[in-house]
């Protein structure tokens, strides 16, 4: 499960992506059907998993740049307050990724969301 969020794919069936533009999910998963978006607000804790990634970056590389380099303070702004921009836009997709996986893992929706049958006849 957590490999089909790292390739930005549907928890439950590990096939049908995500997103269909840079910044827009589909509704549903292409393939199975399983519903993203179970609710408004749904993906405030993708907010929680990026906001805690940057801050998983940045704290540390803040201090290990003090540590080993003798740059100043100003010269570590320059670089931090750019990265902690940045860095949550490029970690968008891979936050509600994980985030879809927690929930799924957590809270499977099996018995929301109905898996449409798939018989070999059908085409």
């Amino acid at each position: 499960m957590l490999g089909s969020g790292l390739r930005l794919r549907c928890p439950r069936c590990g096939v049908g992506a995500l997103f269909s533009k840079p910044f827009r999910m589909y509704e549903e998963c292409p393939q199975c059907g399983l519903k993203f978006e179970r609710e408004q607000g749904y993906f405030v804790g993708a907010i929680y998993i990026n906001y805690a990634a940057t801050v998983a970056v940045a704290v540390p590389g803040f201090f290990l740049l003090d540590t080993f380099t003798g740059i100043t303070i100003n010269q570590q702004l320059a670089i931090w307050v750019p990265f902690a921009v940045i860095f949550p836009l490029i970690f968008f997709h891979h936050s509600r990724s994980l985030w879809l996986v927690l929930d799924h893992f957590f809270n499977p929706a099996k018995n929301l969301y109905g898996v449409p049958s798939r018989h070999p006849t059908d085409n």
